[in-house]
């Protein structure tokens, strides 16, 4: 049996400790810091599970990232509403998705945001290409654009534009919360909504308002 299929055979709520301990950890530490002993003690178990289910600490690190990735990709795939037409009404709908699977995973939104600052060059190019992957633009644009009634735009906004603008908010939010495991979700939504309104004020016609 493949190692990552041992650590998929346990129960969901074992994986979830291991996977909220892990990423605690690197969040914390970083990934050169983070000791496989630090790691095991996080998620509640032994060194030696720590390689006898992922086998190195790269690979579990990688594998965290790509995890992450996938869950919320697909709980947003299987949850948002296509019927839904409206650009703001869109963003907000993804963004309630995502709440709601942190709050499965507490660590995991401070576990990604420490992936994005990773200097360590045993992980650093492999985090990049990931990233880098056409896959995320094309799933966002999809997701926003796609059916998008355009029409309650102002003539001169560009909604492709506009949702490049929202990416770019996001990368530097992540850049200001660096670091900080006490993040205070709600006032952050809060500042969140009440930019999407100030845009949405700003960017549509009179009569959509």
């Amino acid at each position: 049996m493949h190692k990552l299929e041992k650590f998929e055979s346990l129960t969901d709520e074992k994986q979830n400790a291991i996977l909220n301990g892990a990423m605690t950890c690197f969040a914390v530490n970083g990934y050169k810091k983070a000791s496989a002993s630090d790691i095991a003690g996080a998620a509640g178990i032994s060194k030696a599970m720590v390689f006898h289910y992922f086998g190195t600490k790269k690979a579990l690190y990688l594998y965290l990232l790509q995890f992450c990735c996938q869950l919320m990709v697909g709980e947003i795939e299987e949850k948002a509403d296509p019927t839904i037409t409206d650009f703001f009404d869109r963003i907000k709908q993804a963004t309630d998705i995502k709440l709601s699977v942190l709050g499965k995973h507490p660590a995991m939104l401070t576990f990604l945001e420490s992936t994005f600052f990773e200097a360590d060059e045993e992980v650093k190019s492999d985090v990049q290409a990931y990233y880098a992957r056409d896959e995320w633009e094309e799933f966002r644009s999809r997701l926003t654009l796609e059916g998008l009634d355009v029409s309650k735009f102002k003539d001169t906004v560009d909604p492709a534009l506009v949702l490049k603008m929202l990416v770019r908010y996001a990368y530097g939010y992540l850049n200001m919360t660096e670091g900080k495991l006490d993040l205070d979700i709600d006032s952050l939504m809060k500042e969140f909504e009440d930019c999407l309104k100030m845009l949405k004020l700003n960017l549509y016609k009179p009569e959509y308002l």
